[in-house]
């Protein structure tokens, strides 16, 4: 039994390579195969490269500093680091919230087997993760420092104690979770602003890493005498990879521990949270009056409430929304000196300057491509939609109204930002605000017309018109492309020639066509595929 529920659990993990969502039917054997080699080929190639070359960067100078502990106690850090990325963000969905959960708690089968099938799931996934550090971290440790026996056994205790409390902190991470999401109301907001905070913290992780890396190496002893007198469980963690029969014997005791009452807690709780449906709040009903909406508003509120409400179409669709606010207060700050910078360095062609600075808010109001999968999320509930009294334009205008405002306020914001640090003339700001807005306009449209060209209504997860539809991708690269040959057009193309009010007068005119001719498109033929769908 317990083989069938893993292996079935195995199945729903990588369901996506043998089940092709679009097309609604199971993929080749072929595709199959080729997606688990490009798995393997993302997984042990690429990310276990850029762990082996990392590895390879700190083993040979840690080892002749005499602090072999610290190299093993930073890789086996990163790869558990890695595998609580890899697995913590499913095992709540995998260990409690699975959709058949239902079925499978009204058949004969032992709560305890049902538990160890998902557990052995969320080891696998932390074990994939974790893998792809520490088995390059030992490797190269016994290739570059020492290949002894002691050193040996301790780095492959290592590598089997990692996944195991990857395991336990991911379960311990999803039972806080299962708790939490329990009393939250607004979870959407909530997944979006944690997966933002989560993506500003490895960015600037990222920023920092040579930087830090360097002062290791610089100062390695120092380094790890800090870390022992302030760390001692991480100097021990470290020394089971030496191979230290004393931090082997309590590390290992730690861990089944902490395995032990991760075990313990699960057992107790499991079937309450897996059959919860979450806090449901009593409310004594009062008479009020409710004020009447017009048509627009309750269509653009239906769409807003829709946006608001999926955090992928928040993340993979509005990320814009933060980017330029954030580009505004940026400007604040070290606007003047930065635009002092390149003015210096684009001096020789006056204008260049500005048209960079639109270019680059052009670039960023093309990550809001909220209006392409808006058509098709409508899925088969479209019906409803088709069927009250409303004329379809309404409906397209609602559409169209949502990234215009969640894309043009915040680009007002920036452009305002701008214009209280910019050092010339008051024509160049105004020309730089006008062709932007022009170009929120025109990938709002033109958005919306991919989307009446390509629905999909027949999708089975959101994700995959949100973010693997074609039509959003022609929408996001178009954007940039188009970005790009205005940009270039300028700095390269003779554009430079006709001066730079020239040149955005133009490519404002050219705006003005593509907008004209979309919006038309929209209003007749858009509004007859729309209600045909």
């Amino acid at each position: 039994m317990l083989k069938v529920l893993v292996k079935k659990e195995m199945a729903e993990l990588f369901r996506s390579y043998f089940y092709d969502a679009k097309k609604n039917k199971a993929r080749s054997k072929g595709a199959t195969a080729a997606y688990f080699v490009l798995f393997a080929l993302l997984m042990a190639g690429i990310l276990g490269g850029m762990f082996a070359v990392l590895a390879k960067t700190l083993c040979a100078p840690l080892h002749a500093a005499g602090v072999d502990w610290l190299y093993f106690a930073m890789m086996g850090l990163i790869a558990v680091l890695l595998g609580a990325f890899g697995s913590v963000f499913n095992t709540y969905s995998m260990l409690y919230l699975p959709k058949d959960n239902d079925l499978l708690l009204s058949l004969p089968i032992p709560v305890s087997v049902l538990m160890v099938s998902r557990l052995v799931t969320v080891y696998l996934m932390g074990l994939l993760y974790s893998g792809v550090v520490i088995l390059p971290a030992v490797i190269v440790y016994w290739v570059q420092a020492a290949f002894t026996l002691p050193g040996v056994l301790g780095s492959l205790l290592l590598t089997a104690l990692v996944p195991v409390f990857v395991l336990t902190f991911s379960c311990a991470l999803g039972f806080v979770v299962a708790k939490i999401s329990l009393k939250l109301k607004r979870k959407s907001l909530i997944t979006v602003i944690v997966s933002l905070a989560f993506f500003a913290v490895y960015y600037f992780a990222v920023f920092k890493a040579q930087t830090l890396i360097s002062r290791l190496l610089s100062n390695a002893l120092a380094f790890g005498e800090a870390v022992k007198d302030a760390a001692y469980p991480i100097y021990l963690f470290g020394q089971v990879g030496v191979g230290d029969p004393i931090p082997c014997l309590v590390i290992s005791l730690v861990v089944a521990a902490l395995f032990a009452l991760m075990w313990a807690l699960i057992s107790r709780s499991f079937l309450k949270l897996a059959t919860s449906t979450g806090k449901s709040e009593r409310k004594v009903y009062k008479e009020t009056a409710v004020r009447p909406k017009s048509v627009s508003l309750a269509l653009l509120g239906k769409e807003f409430s829709r946006f608001l409400a999926s955090p992928n179409y928040m993340l993979n669709c509005g990320l814009g929304i933060l980017m330029l606010p954030v580009c505004g207060v940026l400007l604040l700050w070290k606007g003047g000196a930065f635009l002092t910078v390149m003015n210096e360095v684009f001096g020789e062609r006056p204008g260049s300057v500005p048209v960079l600075l639109c270019a680059m808010g052009c670039m960023i109001a093309s990550m809001n491509d909220m209006a392409v999968p808006s058509v098709s999320l409508e899925g088969k509930s479209l019906w409803l939609m088709q069927s009250l009294p409303v004329k379809p334009w309404q409906a397209l205008r609602a559409k169209l109204s949502v990234q215009l405002l969640l894309t043009g306020v915040p680009m007002l914001f920036c452009l305002l930002c701008l214009a209280m640090v910019y050092p010339f003339a008051p024509l160049d700001i105004a020309l730089v605000a006008v062709q932007t807005l022009f170009f929120v306009l025109l990938s709002a449209l033109f958005g919306l017309f991919m989307g009446l060209k390509m629905p999909n209504l027949n999708w089975t997860q959101e994700i995959t018109v949100i973010k693997q539809s074609m039509g959003v991708m022609i929408v996001m690269f178009g954007g940039w492309a188009y970005t790009v040959f205005f940009c270039m057009g300028f700095l390269l193309l003779p554009g430079w020639r006709l001066g730079f009010a020239g040149y955005m007068s133009a490519f404002i005119g050219l705006d003005l066509v593509f907008c004209g001719v979309l919006y038309l498109w929209l209003k007749k033929r858009g509004c007859e595929v729309f209600a045909a769908l």
